[in-house]
């Protein structure tokens, strides 16, 4: 499958991943669009599932209490994310539009349906130097959830994320998550580059990124840049071997360029060049 997919707003269903589609095992992804009198129809069958507002406003309808979601924008806003359990049948509507994503991977129903306010959700930034971004750990531990973890995250034009790359496949003893990477620029005409590689094995993608693109992270490590005058956001699900609290294992950092979180700005060139 290739592993740069484009958005379609021609279809309700404007991205579509599942593990058969992707090779992987754990996770699906959908991003959707409904507008004035369409309604979205999903059962969770045997999944959790996370579904995160992007823009616009709608109601999720279930046996049980209503939610009421909406959001301005990935740039304007932190999401309020709401979390359910297997065995649910629910449907979306919108009185105007309404754009949403949606993730779930296999579960056991151990914890119930709840909505997470916005001001629950911790932002911290990370890194430094040129590796600088702001992540909001909108489903992530300690919050409940059986295998599903999912970050916002937002990177300045001229900056990089996941800097130094990491890995969450199996190698140098990491735990196996499948991961998608959902993208929006600010400008809407902004450009990033998304890499994934391995060192063990001939393999390595670089895709250049676009407003509403998504990425497959299938293996290998992995990092994202953002043009300059090219401010970025994604949105991370992940899902796989890790369970419960195991969901709080860092993943595993290059050893080539690890490095670089004791001093972002380590071996940097300083300009003018005292030899120019």
């Amino acid at each position: 499958m290739n592993h740069h997919l484009k958005s379609n707003y021609d279809e309700m269903i404007v991205l579509d991943v599942s593990p058969e589609s992707a090779g992987w095992e754990y996770l699906s992804f959908r991003v959707v669009k409904i507008r004035g009198e369409q309604v979205y129809l999903h059962s969770t069958d045997d999944t959790e599932l996370a579904l995160v507002p992007l823009e616009g406003s709608g109601t999720v309808h279930s046996r049980g209490p209503e939610f009421n979601l909406s959001r301005s924008g990935v740039f304007s806003e932190k999401p309020a994310v709401l979390y359910l359990p297997p065995d649910v049948d629910f449907m979306v509507t919108t009185a105007d539009t309404f754009e949403f994503a949606l993730g779930w991977a296999p579960a056991t129903g151990k914890y119930p349906a709840r909505l997470f306010a916005a001001d629950e959700i911790r932002s911290e930034v990370r890194g430094g130097g040129a590796a600088r971004r702001q992540v909001h750990h909108i489903l992530s531990h300690p919050m409940p959830a059986e295998r599903l973890i999912l970050f916002e995250v937002y990177v300045p034009g001229g900056a990089w994320s996941g800097y130094p790359p990491h890995c969450h496949d199996g190698y140098g003893g990491s735990e196996h998550l499948d991961e998608t990477y959902y993208f929006r620029t600010d400008p809407a005409n902004g450009v990033a580059l998304h890499r994934n590689y391995r060192r063990d094995v001939d393999f390595d993608e670089i895709f250049p990124v676009r407003d509403t693109d998504l990425v497959l992270v299938t293996q290998g490590f992995h990092s994202t840049a953002a043009a300059p005058g090219s401010n970025l956001y994604f949105l991370n699900y992940l899902a796989g071997e890790l369970i419960d609290d195991a969901r709080k294992t860092p993943p595993y950092d290059d050893p080539d360029y690890a490095w670089l979180k004791e001093d972002y700005n380590a071996n940097l060139m300083r300009l003018p060049l005292p030899f120019a």
